[in-house]
């Protein structure tokens, strides 16, 4: 793994982040305190598995889910009696650096940065999320751990749920996909390249015909897949409700773990429609599924 840290994105959050991870070392017990979303699951999942690689015991805390709570109501972590409160919150507004309120623990909330890309680096701003944060702590403290290692291909995936590209190019999205593609924790690839993608992800797309396409992918030069990929994905522009970002994403950016059949974005969609409504229910299955990712590294079998 390269260290985020050192790259664009964190620059701005570099010292911060960095604060936090030797807070979280020196602790006699850290506290994880996040909400029962896939959000909340998928950034504790990056604490976790850098508490577990290591040993710095820790207790986690899985609060009601953002949609079981009323929308006036400001979520807080609950009250420990010893110990460091970490309280990892995804659904906060997105902040800058420079006012971040004060509080009495560790509140880990999405950061407003700045990155330069392009020929004329040039500066664009982007919501720095909660899981590409903590996958950053995670990896300071423990960074040949392997259930940080398992983790690593997630950090992205906060920025993926996140609504900046249901509306426009978001550029910490792209800068920190192609920075896990380099370094080696995922593939990307086209969607006829992916073995078993999530159906009804991309509206009006024929199956069989991606079916067809998928089994002469290999034998088909640039030339003719870029002409088949085409008329693929013709129909599917007449939804106005999947941005161009997000469907250029789902056609060309497959982000694929060697370890799992299953694309990322995939997962993530089939997480989402497998999640309770019922309150009584949503801890105990984002619990377990946090349990499975932690051990697996992957959402979905």
């Amino acid at each position: 793994m390269h260290d985020l840290l050192t790259t664009a994105p964190f620059a701005d959050v570099r010292n911060i982040l960095t604060e936090i991870a030797t807070k979280l070392v020196e602790a006699k017990i850290v506290h994880i305190h996040a909400p029962a979303d896939l959000e909340g699951i998928l950034a504790l999942s990056q604490l976790e598995a850098a508490c577990l690689d290591s040993g710095i015991r820790y207790q986690r805390k899985l609060l009601p889910s953002h949609r079981n709570i009323p929308r006036d109501e400001v979520p807080q972590p609950k009250p420990i009696s010893e110990g460091l409160l970490v309280h990892i919150d995804p659904f906060e507004d997105t902040w800058n650096i420079d006012e971040i309120p004060a509080a009495e623990y560790i509140h880990i909330m999405p950061l407003s940065v700045g990155v330069r890309m392009g020929t004329k680096k040039s500066e664009r701003m982007g919501g720095l999320d909660v899981v590409a944060q903590c996958s950053a702590i995670a990896a300071v403290i423990a960074p040949n751990g392997i259930r940080v290692r398992r983790m690593r291909p997630f950090s992205g995936s906060g920025l993926w749920l996140r609504e900046a590209l249901d509306t426009t190019f978001d550029p910490i999205h792209t800068f920190l996909r192609d920075h896990l593609r380099d370094e080696g924790s995922l593939r990307t690839v086209c969607l006829p390249e992916v073995d078993n993608p999530a159906s009804g992800m991309i509206t009006n797309l024929a199956e069989r015909m991606l079916s067809r396409l998928s089994k002469s992918w290999p034998k088909m030069n640039i030339d003719e897949r870029s002409q088949a990929l085409s008329e693929l994905i013709l129909p599917t522009l007449t939804d106005s409700t999947l941005s161009t970002a997000r469907l250029e994403e789902l056609v060309w950016h497959r982000c694929v773990i060697s370890s799992s059949p299953i694309d990322i974005a995939s997962q993530l969609f089939l997480a989402s429609k497998q999640w309770p409504d019922d309150e009584g229910k949503v801890k105990l299955f984002a619990s377990e599924l946090l349990d499975n990712l932690i051990a697996t590294g992957n959402l979905i079998q």
